[in-house]
């Protein structure tokens, strides 16, 4: 079975694609709504949009996708006067933004 989103190969009782995270249609619980769990080692994007919007010039979205180095850097530049904090604001929104894991985030239907 190939995943439905990045299409890598994934076993067939797979929950979730151990590339990408997104849950497959295995089991009968599946219904394809927003209720669906994040899937483990994953960051949710309204969460890390919502953080870097009204906490972005402290770097919490930083710290919160496990990019440590960054969040000290916007925490002691104060998100690079703003800049930095736009910047990352922006990818957020296009879904360029990558966790420390060089993880895309994990975006509910």
């Amino acid at each position: 079975m190939f995943c439905s989103n990045c299409g890598n190969p994934i076993d067939d009782s797979a929950v979730y694609c151990v590339k990408c995270g997104v849950p497959t249609n295995q089991g009968s619980n599946f219904s394809g709504t927003t209720n669906q769990p994040i899937p483990p080692g994953r960051f949710d994007w309204l969460t890390t949009l919502l953080l870097c919007f009204f906490l972005g010039h402290f770097g919490v979205h930083s710290f919160y996708t496990k990019k440590t180095g960054t969040g000290v850097a916007q925490l002691l530049t104060l998100g690079g006067c703003g800049i930095w904090t736009l910047i990352d604001f922006i990818m957020i929104v296009l879904g360029s933004f990558r966790d420390g894991n060089s993880n895309e985030l994990y975006r509910k239907n």
